[in-house]
């Protein structure tokens, strides 16, 4: 809704990606006390990176991933099996089924 206004305002849209994924992953501190950073690793965390990256492409700012779609109680729309680099498995990848707002 607020891309909409902004096209109707001949402003720039704000384009943006999100994938939600769910599994397990590793989080903490890693790093020396001169530069500590707080991250999140694991194949969940890859997988869900390379969701993300499909938002572009595949005309939509909101994905998800099968183990994600299970646990949802919403409707959402298939885009089909997917190759995600660094992932041995094709993945299913879905949409909000009312959401079609392209991803920038």
């Amino acid at each position: 809704m607020l891309n909409t206004h902004r096209r109707l305002s001949g402003v720039v849209p704000v384009g943006f990606g999100v994938a939600l994924h769910l599994g397990t992953l590793l989080y903490g501190n890693v790093g020396t006390s001169e530069r500590l950073d707080f991250t999140v690793v694991g194949a969940t965390v890859n997988v869900a990176a390379r969701i993300e990256g499909l938002c572009k492409a595949l005309g939509h700012s909101i994905l998800f991933s099968e183990a994600f779609a299970e646990a949802y109680e919403g409707e959402l729309t298939s885009l089909g099996e997917h190759t995600l680099r660094g992932v041995q498995a094709k993945q299913k990848i879905f949409t909000l089924a009312s959401f079609k707002e392209a991803a920038g």
